[in-house]
């Protein structure tokens, strides 16, 4: 394919990765399924923002505990259907779900929208589906990809997820006004429709017309097994032991943050839909920082200085973030952290710790990365918000407890310096799992 005959996204992509032309169609249509599903997810979540302002921070802590044994609840059943039903049925299904659920919430909320249960509810769906669904997308690109290919195309994928991610927000900012915090989440719900669409083109690709991936012809038989196999695979692997690790303590820097977001929010604005306004402007900013880099810099660092680059860079630079906050605890320095902190994620360790699981056979992929990514995530972040409360109710300064966030992330950065080490290592030396299947 010469570059006359390629379409423009097909083109943006070539100059940000070394993609083949064999692999073009099954990396533009990741592109664009990653792409709905983040424009749905952020055009509701200032939505989640803003309930979270209005419950106040001792029920959102109390809220991130009920996250948590949800998402413990949702991990056999989803491995249960893992097991039973062929994933090209499954996996349009759950974006379909998700479009249904946003849409019966927009109703409930439509009609009373300051009750109170209705935005927990809320609260709580939309915090344990956002891992999931991610988690889900990923699993899929991890079958259709081998190791090699997810180094090389990973961080041009992943950029349509932020591009997504950079129009939700941007739309909510443009609209909420007009139709309010329900009217957004009808938005989002339209988003995930089309979702399904894309996810059906994809799984079209990985069942035969997508030569060149990892998954070309694969098999769409359900995988089987026990549905709780993957808590007992993750207590048998080191390595999985410590993705698990570098997700708590990852999930802990991001909750310090979030309480100290909530409490300066609240008080510098009063209105609910101006909230939403300040909550979609701040993705905006981060969103569109972390295509460029995603872009341009993720997967050029992933092939020249490894994966340990993209795993431990936020890590140190949090060390001097939360350090920085102690200092002055203004709310300029808060906000440059959480910036930072947000496009450092999106941009490298999202794909960072995507590459990781490259290494794992199919049924850790759907298993075991589900259980991290979602129980092992929302776990970590009810720990976190249950010792920051603690300690705030002990009387701890604010300067105090963003100190401790130092040496929290000073540890975290040491976890992926453990992790990259194994991840280059022969895929034998991994632990317990199987390399994945495809060409090489």
């Amino acid at each position: 394919m010469n570059n006359q005959n390629k379409s423009l996204l097909a083109r943006l992509l070539s100059r940000s990765a070394n993609i083949e032309p064999n692999e073009m169609p099954a990396v533009i249509a990741a592109f664009i399924l990653f792409f709905f599903i983040f424009a749905g997810y952020f055009a509701v979540r200032p939505v989640r923002e803003t309930a979270g302002t209005i419950l106040g921070r001792e029920r959102v802590a109390h809220l991130f505990l009920v996250t948590w044994v949800t998402s413990i609840a949702i991990v056999p059943i989803y491995g249960w259907l893992v097991a039973r039903v062929r994933r090209s049925v499954l996996l349009p299904f759950i974006y379909g779900f998700i479009a249904v659920a946003l849409a019966l919430v927009g109703l409930v909320l439509k009609s009373d929208p300051e009750n109170v249960h209705s935005m927990q509810f809320f609260y709580v769906m939309i915090s344990v589906l956002n891992l999931f669904m991610v988690s889900v997308f990923w699993s899929f690109l991890l079958e259709l990809f081998n190791k090699e290919q997810a180094k090389r195309l990973f961080g041009a994928i992943a950029a349509g997820g932020t591009a997504g991610a950079l129009v939700g927000p941007a739309l909510t900012t443009l609209f909420v006004k007009q139709i309010g915090n329900t009217g957004v989440l009808f938005m989002g719900a339209s988003m995930f429709v089309i979702t399904i669409l894309c996810q059906r083109t994809l799984i079209n690709i990985w069942r035969g017309s997508g030569a060149g991936t990892a998954g070309a012809g694969g098999s769409d038989r359900p995988l089987g097994g026990n549905p709780f196999a993957g808590f007992t695979a993750l207590l048998k692997s080191p390595y999985l032991l410590g993705i698990s690790c570098f997700i708590v303590l990852l999930a802990t820097a991001t909750t310090f943050l979030y309480f100290e977001q909530l409490r300066i929010v609240s008080d510098t604005f009063h209105d609910k839909e101006t909230r939403t306004r300040v909550f979609s402007i701040i993705d905006t900013v981060v969103q569109t920082l972390t295509v460029v880099f995603q872009l341009f810099l993720t997967g050029r660092i992933a092939q020249r200085l490894g994966v340990i680059a993209l795993v431990t860079f936020v890590p140190v630079l949090m060390v001097a973030g939360f350090i920085g906050l102690a200092l002055t605890g203004t709310f300029a320095v808060l906000v440059t952290v959480m910036i930072l902190r947000r496009v450092g994620e999106y941009a490298f360790i999202r794909p960072g710790r995507e590459m990781l699981f490259s290494t794992v056979d199919n049924e850790t992929r759907y298993k075991v990365k589900n259980l991290i990514d979602v129980t092992i995530y929302r776990g970590g972040d009810a720990i976190s918000s249950q010792v920051q409360d603690a300690l705030g109710n002990a009387g701890w300064a604010p300067a105090f407890i963003a100190l401790l966030g130092a040496v929290l992330a000073a540890l975290w950065a040491l976890v992926g310096v453990f992790l990259g080490r194994m991840y280059h290592k022969d895929k034998s030396a991994v632990g317990g799992v199987r390399p994945a299947v495809g060409h090489t």
